[in-house]
């Protein structure tokens, strides 16, 4: 019941707080590490920090990776795998929409690290991976959802899924954590 607690606690407070600050160092570089090896055979696999993933390449119908904007503040890049079954995969990268990267903007980020540091620390939350939603109007049924630290990343997933798909071989792309 505790620790169900600082879950609900730690996902509130990071949904208050700036996207800017999410799955990156001072650096603004990404904390994973991409690889991709032979997968099971016929299936693509994704296993990151957030969870795992796995889907057969004859039941993929379609994939998009796509920008969008919310709220005049937040970019968002996605990529969607939809199947011919009942669920929707999305993998995204989210990251501040700045007019002004002045040296405010880089104190609140750094401070923000900080904290997101100790609520990982205190509640064994993985801030760099969490899904944030805000029920009901981020939920999504039948919709897989995985938060991707860095543009990179999401970049190198797309290609892994993309690649296997067209070519019909089995790929495993992973996410190291921190």
């Amino acid at each position: 019941m505790m620790k169900t607690a600082s879950i609900y606690f730690a996902l509130t407070l990071l949904s208050m707080l700036p996207c800017s600050l999410m799955g990156q160092t001072e650096e603004g570089t990404a904390k994973n590490e991409s690889s991709e090896t032979t997968g099971p055979k016929r299936f693509w696999q994704a296993d990151l920090p957030g969870g795992s993933y796995i889907v057969a390449l004859d039941r993929i119908a379609s994939m998009s990776k796509h920008n969008y904007i919310i709220d005049g503040n937040i970019s968002v890049t996605e990529v969607v795998i939809d199947t011919n079954g009942i669920s929707l995969a999305r993998f995204y990268y989210l990251e501040p929409v700045l007019q002004n990267t002045s040296g405010v903007a880089a104190r609140l980020t750094e401070g923000g690290r900080d904290l997101l540091d100790k609520v990982n620390e205190r509640t064994g939350v993985d801030t760099d991976s969490a899904v944030i939603k805000q029920y009901p109007s981020t939920t999504h049924a039948k919709t897989v959802e995985f938060r991707i630290s860095s543009a990179a990343n999401l970049d190198e997933l797309y290609s892994s899924a993309r690649t296997a798909w067209i070519n019909s071989r089995g790929k495993k792309f992973t996410l190291s954590g921190k």
